[in-house]
């Protein structure tokens, strides 16, 4: 065993990065983000947001996919696709979001990193955002191999609620909501209506009339009606009939003890130490027309919305002030609550609704996986269609460049999938000199080894516009005319489709180092061929045994359990799956694979199994379910029909 030096040794395992900017294995400083930071860094991203061009994101979660098959695979379509990220995207969890603002001037970038730790924290105790969520193994060794602290990221993780958990969770609390200036109302009020706004009105005036009656009196022993009014202190007198005397205690009443005395004596209730009322209401229009008539009395009234569980609104609650720089005092301190109500609520939130409000272009590599992570856990639920999901998040970012579509604009790295791996060959293949200029913003002895490939996202996006002769400077600018050199490249969610290339719908790839296009209705999945079967073993059994393979015809697998079956004749597919339905015509291997439990499919079926979410560990097991349930429906259907069929011949008497 051959002795190595202490010197050597520390070398050799030494974990320290330079900060040189043109080192091949550089590692760059990179703000890392946490609980305990979270507040102090969102001026600072702020900032930098608003003054950057572009805003680059990675994301990196706890697995991307439970089976081989349910990976996006080139066969699938736009929708197949986004069902299978929507699979995942709800089943993992992100753990580290990285954020990047960055602006590009010449051969030069300026980005601003961070690196923000989360952890699903159920900190309302209102079992939001998640009580659970799934690992792949894969994830967590590729995570624990970069040093990741799981413990760091469990204790001090930021947490977030999604928009829509937070409105839940607003109405959960029911905390009251300052009432916003409204619009008054055009249409012609009803006489319900007008009879409903003159008794509030008129129970308002009577209200208010009495509290300031009240607060005009002096506090003291002052006896109405029988009934003690709330004061400070009196005196209570004991007397001793037999010993003729008495003795005299004094008692001093709390604070708490003198409003509750009031509250019971004058039927009102107080809020922050004010009078206040509540005013039930009965829908969203009769809450409208009470804040509207309110206005009337805006001096000193200040109205506040109570939500009910049910998302309604529960009650207007209305809030009596003493002077307008007591109203004004009060309006500031419901609106500082509401701030830090929001700042606890939406935790992470607050950095995706940041990026969101500047409007600037969003890049990352591999939009579709990210950007329905992105949805599903900080907007809302993600849609059931790809259509209804586009529309929603353009509704957040409008414009949403992928690196990746970019990359297969330059021929050598149509293959490619590795960030650093198109980096390095660029280099090699490309004189495209960049300068990368990053700020030091971690602090020090902190560990900035995390969050690098965001880095590497501005630096391929700056190399490959200069290829590509994209000035990244100009965008803002042709925006605003309504067209952009980037334009052809933005809003592309389908990972496997180029800008030079048109969809065309019902076309798709087999391979993703093959161009070459087929209808869905050209394919169909074949399963039940046993284990450890190669897709040419396959492809030379299914030679000989059926017409349908006398044309020419590809083999690819899918997982261990099914195969897809390319047929580049149009209609040879119907062909052969009228046979195995028919169980004719067929002989060779064919009828023998048949006999021990051969089962073939369009590419319906798999979109239903996908669409249903029957997501199996194998894909066939998935696609016997989709054809069980077929079967099924279709029997209903038969049913129905039926039914329908002989309720025509039914004579009702009643008709007669």
């Amino acid at each position: 065993m051959v002795a190595v030096s202490p010197l050597l040794q520390r070398r050799l395992l030494s974990t320290s990065v330079t900060k040189t900017h043109h080192k091949p294995h550089q590692q760059w400083s990179i703000k890392q983000v946490t609980k305990s930071n979270f507040a102090d860094t969102l001026e600072d991203i702020k900032s930098h947001v608003s003054n950057s061009d572009f805003v680059a994101v990675s994301l990196q979660n706890t697995g991307s996919f439970s089976a081989p098959w349910q990976r996006v695979s080139p066969f699938d379509t736009a929708d197949t696709a986004y069902l299978k990220a929507k699979y995942a995207a709800e089943r993992f969890q992100v753990l580290h979001f990285a954020v990047c603002p960055f602006t590009v001037r010449a051969s030069k970038v300026t980005a601003y990193p961070y690196n923000f730790h989360l952890f699903p924290r159920a900190e309302l105790k209102m079992e939001m955002p998640s009580y659970s969520f799934y690992c792949q193994t894969s994830s967590l060794i590729s995570m624990a191999r970069q040093g990741f602290d799981f413990n760091s990221c469990i204790n001090d993780g930021i947490s977030y609620l999604s928009r829509e958990q937070e409105s839940a969770a607003k109405i959960q609390m029911g905390n009251p909501i300052l009432a916003k200036n409204v619009i008054e109302s055009t249409s012609t009020l009803s006489v319900a209506d007008s009879v409903f706004i003159e008794r509030i009105k008129s129970h308002i005036k009577n209200w208010k009339k009495a509290c300031k009656e009240t607060s005009t009196r002096k506090e003291g022993n002052q006896i109405q009606g029988g009934l003690i009014m709330p004061f400070l202190s009196f005196r209570l007198f004991f007397f001793f009939i037999r010993k003729q005397n008495y003795y005299e205690f004094t008692f001093l009443f709390p604070d708490a003890l003198v409003r509750s005395l009031r509250k019971l004596v004058l039927g009102n209730e107080e809020y922050d130490s004010r009078p206040c009322m509540n005013i039930d209401v009965c829908s969203e229009r009769q809450a409208q027309l009470v804040v509207e008539m309110l206005q009337e009395f805006a001096d000193d009234v200040v109205p506040l919305i109570i939500p009910a569980k049910g998302g309604a609104m529960q009650a207007i609650r209305v809030v009596l002030t003493s002077s307008k720089e007591d109203k004004d005092l009060l309006q500031g301190k419901l609106q500082n609550d509401e701030r830090e109500l929001k700042k606890k609520v939406r935790g992470f939130r607050e950095v995706i609704d940041l990026i969101s409000a500047s409007q600037k272009p969003v890049v990352l590599h591999g939009s579709l996986n990210d950007l329905t992570v992105i949805h599903s856990k900080f907007i809302a639920p993600l849609p059931p269609t790809v259509d209804e999901f586009m529309c929603s998040l353009r509704l957040a970012f409008p414009l949403v460049i992928d690196v990746n579509h970019l990359m297969k604009e330059i021929s050598p790295l149509r293959k490619v999938t590795s960030i650093p791996v198109a980096i390095s060959q660029l280099k090699n293949r490309f004189f495209t000199p960049i300068d990368m200029e990053i700020p030091c913003q971690a602090m020090e002895n902190e560990d900035t080894i995390h969050g690098q490939n965001v880095v590497k996202i501005c630096e391929l996006f700056a190399r490959l516009c200069s290829i590509l002769k994209i000035d990244p400077a100009a965008v803002k600018s042709d925006e605003e005319k309504g067209s952009s050199a980037l334009e052809p490249y933005t809003n592309i969610f389908s990972p496997f489709c180029t800008a030079s290339e048109e969809p065309i719908d019902g076309e798709i790839k087999i391979w993703t180092n093959n161009t070459r296009t087929v209808s869905c209705e050209d394919l169909v999945f074949l399963w039940g061929f046993g284990d450890r079967v190669t897709a040419g073993v396959l492809k030379s059994l299914l030679q000989e045994s059926h017409e349908a393979f006398s044309k020419e015809f590809d083999v690819r697998l899918v997982d261990n359990s099914c195969a897809i079956v390319i047929f580049w004749q149009h209609g040879l597919s119907e062909t052969f799956l009228n046979t195995m339905n028919k169980c004719s015509d067929m002989c060779g291997p064919l009828r023998e694979m048949v006999s021990e439990g051969l089962r073939a499919a369009g590419y319906e079926t798999y979109n239903r199994a996908c669409r249903l979410g029957l997501w199996e560990s194998s894909l066939a097991d998935s696609l016997d379910r989709a054809l069980a349930d077929s079967d099924c429906a279709s029997e209903a259907n038969s049913k129905t029909k039926c039914s329908d069929r002989c309720n025509e011949w039914i004579i009702n008497l009643d008709d007669l």
